[in-house]
């Protein structure tokens, strides 16, 4: 099984959380992008997913990437209610920055950004400063509740409920942020099993 394991000593890992985007790289061989199959591209739900080692690698099991990739979607954009797009990619970003996975963190952060290009500087203070930065009312509720869900499930009790209540957020938002949360607690984990980052790519 050793011998089978992918190495890139050429690869110094990014040791900072950022916007920027990261590349990555497996540490398991990613099924090459030619044998891939019909069933697997129903999978990737994206044609365009198959550019990435990372979801080539878990077409390796198309059903499983299928339900995961649909659960990923359905929680991220099916925004007609509950909470809007960019508080969803601050909670999965909290619980990427309390996990370690700067690859994951630096996806979320940034398409928090894009949502809510005014708070730019507070999604970057959760990279720079992690949970306990200073945030507005509604953000900190948030971060709170998806740092304890990514401590431990038994962490997140009746008081975050009741500050994200307090802080506005009606049944469905609360359900949208654990739902963020929780799902990228399973993906970081994941993603962290498998490879590691790569530095942005050189500007200009």
């Amino acid at each position: 099984m050793a011998e089978q394991v992918l190495r890139h000593p050429e690869v110094t890992p990014p040791h900072v959380f950022t916007q920027e985007e990261l590349g990555w790289v497996p540490w398991l061989e990613p099924k090459p992008e030619a044998e891939l199959t019909e069933d697997d591209y129903t999978a990737l739900v994206e044609r365009s997913r198959a550019a990435s080692p990372y979801f080539r690698l878990l077409v390796r099991d198309p059903v499983v990437l299928g339900a995961r990739t649909r659960a990923d979607n359905d929680i991220f954009y099916n925004t007609d209610a509950g909470l809007g797009r960019a508080e969803r990619e601050v909670s999965a970003a909290a619980a990427s920055r309390v996990n370690g996975c700067l690859f994951c963190a630096s996806v979320h952060s940034r398409f928090a950004t894009i949502q809510a290009p005014s708070r730019r500087d507070d999604v970057q203070r959760l990279l720079d400063e992690g949970i306990d930065g200073e945030q507005d009312e509604r953000w900190t509720a948030i971060i709170e509740a998806a740092a304890a869900l990514t401590a431990t499930p038994s962490r997140f009790g009746a008081a975050h409920v009741e500050a994200l209540r307090a802080a506005g957020l009606d049944d469905q938002a609360i359900v949208d942020v654990v739902q963020s949360a929780a799902f990228f607690n399973w993906a970081n984990r994941l993603m962290l099993s498998l490879g590691e980052p790569t530095p942005p790519a050189p500007k200009g």
